[in-house]
């Protein structure tokens, strides 16, 4: 058997084992907690702690599922790479970190794994050698470098509580000491490693890597891990400033990317843009107070994202290597398997009724709704709803239903059954996932009282924006081009409120340019003149002088002796 095939089997029995650990504990009510002390320091104890419990249990089995298929994926969609086993070897080593950041209720521990992500995705987004992915992915390792720094930050803090497991702390612990602070910290951390605004140029950057890992990184691993690390934190984040920040930055992100993908070519940059809008819905929900809805979100959403990135692999492999969505159209009839996955994985998405996007997203809006939340964020939750609908069905034009635009040799079907058939368990999971969650994780019922109108807003909203990013492609080509008009605007709103600039060019320039300054003035200018040069000038002057003396010249020797007697007849007068 091949790596792929044995990596698949002993992923999915793990997560077959994981699913059952869950329903047991969700049944019994049961925790494990499982403490290891490394050694003591005065009062305190360095430990390793384990958590297993029904969340730890179910979100490590939905990351091993998505993990072997992704794997088995692999097997023909990195076929013709030399370096097949370090692939798969280091996507390994991704699922390893994630699962020991998964299990660890202790922020030390949870470092470790933390860390070991963000390394393996550097690897990952630099797979392919070139310089494009050189830049995305010292972007991606710096802007969660920021997350890194603050967790070690609030490591030290949680030095004063006399130990690192905050399980034990945030139901009410963290009422002393600097608890605003530390919770600002861990809020930074999640926001870097979930690419909330600020910190949101990484996320699309990171498309660089290989398709497979684009499946496994963005719906179901890195980028969730600082939701997840919030979800446990929640009891923490009542009545927190920080909450209040949370709440406007997650929205505003969720805006920016409903935005930014409705201009958006690169088949891959729209559905990473897509992801980074749930992950602002999940930010918000869970900055309301609602964490349990946020993890239901979390899983809902890591099933069809999964399956639309295996998607859009499929379509990249079979369309020449292109991911520019204006050389396609028509694929439908050519890929009609691959197509119908898609479309599912997208309806899934905008929250089409009973599939998996559907019970996460619709019980979110509702309950955001009923929150007291202000009209900016119940703005920006109807606009993004209605944007991610909008974008979809402009995919769906472009790349499945539109007019047919590759060239005149082509070879584009469904032959690849390695690739074909993790799309088919996944689109089980978009089918049935939601549904199933549901009735697992809420067994008493969400009560919800609303308006007739707050009702219907989600769904009048999605109906809209469907109409309205499918009428704007069909307009004739004769139609006079407004983004051309409106050049400024159209470049800032589709470049994600030129974020991407920000991040790199905008922190790096003043650096940049005083540093060369510096160098100019200071290392190649008076430093060297005084400094290195300088010295070696008196140095190499005064050992020439000294040279001339032990030369062993009469001339030297007689001079010398004159001036020693005219020195002794002063003396001696």
């Amino acid at each position: 058997m091949s790596m792929y095939q044995t990596s698949m089997v002993f992923l999915v029995l793990s997560s077959v084992v994981s699913l059952v650990c869950s329903l047991v504990c969700l049944e019994s009510g049961q925790c494990y907690f499982i403490e290891w002390e490394i050694m003591s320091v005065n009062s305190c104890s360095i430990v390793m702690t384990l958590i297993l419990d029904w969340m730890s249990f179910m979100f490590l089995s939905f990351v091993m599922f998505i993990s072997s298929m992704v794997l088995y994926y692999s097997g023909e969609y990195m076929a013709g790479d030399k370096n097949m086993n370090r692939f798969m070897y280091l996507v390994l080593a991704f699922v390893m970190s994630m699962g020991f950041l998964i299990i660890s209720p202790n922020l030390v521990s949870i470092l470790l794994g933390w860390d070991g992500l963000g390394l393996v995705s550097y690897a990952l987004v630099i797979y392919y050698q070139n310089e494009k992915s050189a830049n995305a992915g010292m972007l991606t390792a710096l802007s969660n470098r920021v997350g890194d720094v603050a967790i070690l930050l609030a490591v030290s803090l949680m030095f004063i509580y006399g130990g690192w497991n905050f399980l034990f702390y945030v139901d009410g612990g963290l009422s002393f000491g600097n608890k605003e602070v530390l919770c600002s910290l861990v809020v930074l951390a999640a926001m870097t490693k979930s690419a909330q605004i600020p910190f949101s140029a990484w996320l699309p950057a990171a498309m660089a890597a290989p398709t497979p890992v684009s499946a496994l990184v963005h719906s179901s691993t890195l980028v969730t891990a600082g939701v997840y690390l919030l979800i446990r934190f929640s009891p923490a984040l009542e009545g927190m400033m920080c909450q209040t920040v949370l709440l406007l930055l997650s929205s505003l992100t969720m805006f920016m990317a409903g935005l930014g993908a409705n201009f958006e070519y690169d088949l891959k940059k729209i559905i990473a843009l897509s992801t980074l809008s749930q992950l602002g819905v999940m930010m918000s929900i869970l900055s309301l107070g609602y964490a349990d809805l946020a993890f239901f979100h979390l899983l809902a959403h890591a099933l069809f994202k999964a399956l639309l990135f295996m998607c859009a692999g499929a379509v990249i492999h079979s369309v020449k290597d292109y991911q520019d969505i204006r050389m396609m159209g028509g694929l439908v009839y050519h890929m009609p398997l691959t197509g119908m996955c898609m479309n599912l994985a997208n309806l899934a998405l905008c929250g089409t009724p009973f599939l998996a996007g559907f019970y996460s997203k619709d019980m979110i809006l509702e309950v955001a709704f009923m929150s007291p939340i202000n009209a900016v964020a119940f703005g920006l939750y109807a606009l993004a709803t209605g944007l991610t609908v909008c974008y979809t069905m402009r995919l769906i034009y472009y790349s499945l239903s539109g007019d047919f635009n590759l060239g005149n040799l082509y070879s584009v079907g469904d032959e690849a059954a390695i690739m074909t058939k993790p799309m088919m368990g996944l689109s089980c999971g978009a089918i049935f996932g939601g549904a199933f969650l549901s009735w697992l994780l809420f067994p008493c019922p969400y009560m919800i009282c609303m308006t007739l109108g707050f009702k219907t807003l989600a769904l009048s909203v999605s109906l809209i924006g469907g109409l309205v990013g499918y009428m704007l492609n069909l307009m004739a080509v004769n139609y006079s081009l407004n983004s051309l008009k409106k050049y400024g605007s159209t470049v800032f709103l589709g470049s994600m409120w030129f974020m991407p600039f920000l991040s790199t060019y905008g922190v790096s320039k003043s650096f940049l340019k005083s540093g060369g300054k510096y160098q100019s003035v200071g290392d190649m200018g008076w430093s060297e003149y005084y400094g290195g040069q300088g010295i070696y000038m008196v140095v190499s002057k005064s050992s020439s002088s000294l040279q001339v003396f032990q030369d062993n010249s009469m001339k030297v020797y007689m001079l010398s002796f004159l001036l020693w007697m005219i020195v002794l007849f002063f003396i001696m007068i």
